[in-house]
């Protein structure tokens, strides 16, 4: 299932997800806290390897998370919602 636009949800659905924001970058940061501990554990342990380089693949992920967080916060504050 695609996810709606974000210009296309309704003012409750918006407000959903601005409430959510607080939510996805904790568990953001801590998804990017325990891959930076594998790949410390990694490159200690057995030298610098794949489990190394671990958290630049989630980096990506993170940074679009960050940009729908920030527009969903542009359109909340447009639609003066809060």
């Amino acid at each position: 299932m695609k996810q709606k636009e974000l210009a296309d949800l309704t003012n409750e659905e918006l407000l959903q997800e601005a409430k959510k924001i607080k939510t996805n970058n904790i568990y953001d940061a801590a998804i990017f806290g325990f891959l930076i501990g594998v790949a410390v554990y990694s490159a200690v342990r057995n030298g610098f390897g794949l489990l190394t380089f671990l958290p630049l693949i989630y980096v990506p992920i993170a940074a679009k998370n960050k940009i729908r967080n920030k527009e969903v916060e542009r359109l909340v504050k447009e639609k003066g919602l809060k």
